[in-house]
């Protein structure tokens, strides 16, 4: 998605979705191919093409991706996010990691297959290599580790025993 906002243009502004060709049609102008472009060069584009029919117009354009942030948290779903934001925003879109959720080891998920990059909750969207369509996930802590006095408890009652078993 391509998100363009213009000065005093309502009509004009909006969030625009990129089809799998790459192909985007913004109103007045009609269908652009926007696919490998940065925010920067497209605003560049569309600034001149804008300013012929608009008078004092600032054109603001960010490059949205698509993003399904599933696992352990609160709202999973297809959310929208711009390169500006962290892996952290992305799950606070989702409502955040669930209590047994381990959102300090969130992977990246792609076409099915687990990516073998490391991101952290401060990885900016910019600098990581996750595309539109990519997934989030947040796996759930281990049982053992969700229920520390469980095993605690048991190896209490196996110690006793041991010790009971061996006295007599």
């Amino acid at each position: 998605m391509v998100r363009v906002r213009i000065w005093r243009e309502p009509d004009l502004s909006g969030e625009f979705v990129v089809d799998e060709t790459g192909t985007v049609v913004l109103p007045k102008l009609g269908a652009r191919t926007v696919t490998g472009e940065s925010a920067a060069s497209l605003r560049a584009e569309l600034m001149p093409v804008y300013e012929a029919f608009l008078s004092h117009s600032s054109v603001e354009v960010t490059v949205l991706r698509r993003l399904l942030v599933l696992g352990a948290v609160r709202n999973p779903g297809l959310y929208t996010v711009d390169q500006t934001m962290t892996v952290e925003d992305g799950l606070a879109l989702a409502g955040g990691p669930t209590p047994v959720g381990t959102p300090n080891h969130v992977e990246l998920i792609r076409h099915g297959q687990k990516q073998p990059v490391r991101l952290t909750l401060r990885t900016q969207l910019t600098d990581s290599s996750i595309r539109s369509g990519d997934q989030l996930y947040v796996p759930e802590r281990s049982w053992i580790s969700r229920n520390p006095g469980v095993l605690v408890g048991i190896v209490s009652v196996v110690a006793t025993t041991l010790v009971l078993a061996l006295r007599h």
